[in-house]
């Protein structure tokens, strides 16, 4: 497996820098969005990395980017609103890599937000890792589509309960919540379960 790093362009004309791990013969593509670059997320975070690695290790082509105005990546903060395009731009990256594979939106906080809001026609499922869901003020894109979503609640999350999640998803269409034990939002020393756990759903839509 190696990792470099590329340029990949937004249909809003932006070039954002990410990083793809790409196994010798890839069974499927995901992409990994990052923490609010707000305070300090990028496509180094932990969460993301753990994710990032594992996905890749396990046959799955990986592909996380910086969004628009982190890092090298440019372009300003956009509410969470323009970093769709950044999302989507991931996605359509990754999936050449492996077009006959699934093709999974993965997020972290605010990169689970944005990545709710995408809906490529490719994409076989969505994975949202501690979701801040309590701040929206109507569900996302994601919420009505019949296809997969796994939605990771750490156990003691400052932003929302498992409980609260769990009230929020429960009209969405084929949805699981999992709660993460003994893990806060930030997913300090969890990162092992957590990565685990988003690989063995990926898996599951791999076509035996």
């Amino acid at each position: 497996m190696r990792i470099e790093t590329l340029l990949v362009d937004t249909v809003d004309g932006l070039a954002l820098e990410g990083d793809l791990a790409l196994p010798a013969s890839p069974i499927g593509a995901v992409a990994v969005a990052h923490p609010h670059p707000q305070f300090g997320g990028d496509r180094h975070s932990p969460v993301v990395d753990a994710v990032f690695r594992s996905l890749a290790a396990d046959g799955f082509a990986a592909l996380r980017i910086d969004f628009r105005g982190v890092g090298r990546s440019e372009g300003s903060y956009g509410d969470g609103v323009d970093e769709r395009m950044d999302v989507a731009a991931a996605l359509d990256a990754v999936s050449a890599f492996a077009p006959d594979g699934p093709l999974v939106a993965v997020g972290y906080s605010f990169g689970a937000l944005v990545s709710l809001q995408v809906a490529d026609p490719r994409m076989a499922a969505w994975v949202a890792i501690a979701p801040p869901l309590g701040t929206l003020t109507a569900p996302p894109l994601a919420a009505s589509d019949h296809r997969p979503k796994l939605v990771l609640a750490p156990a003691h999350d400052q932003f929302t309960s498992p409980g609260t999640m769990r009230e929020l998803t429960a009209d969405w269409a084929n949805t699981t919540v999992e709660v993460v034990e003994m893990a806060d939002h930030f997913l300090g020393g969890r990162l092992g379960p957590v990565a685990l756990d988003v690989v063995a759903f990926v898996n599951r839509l791999v076509e035996p």
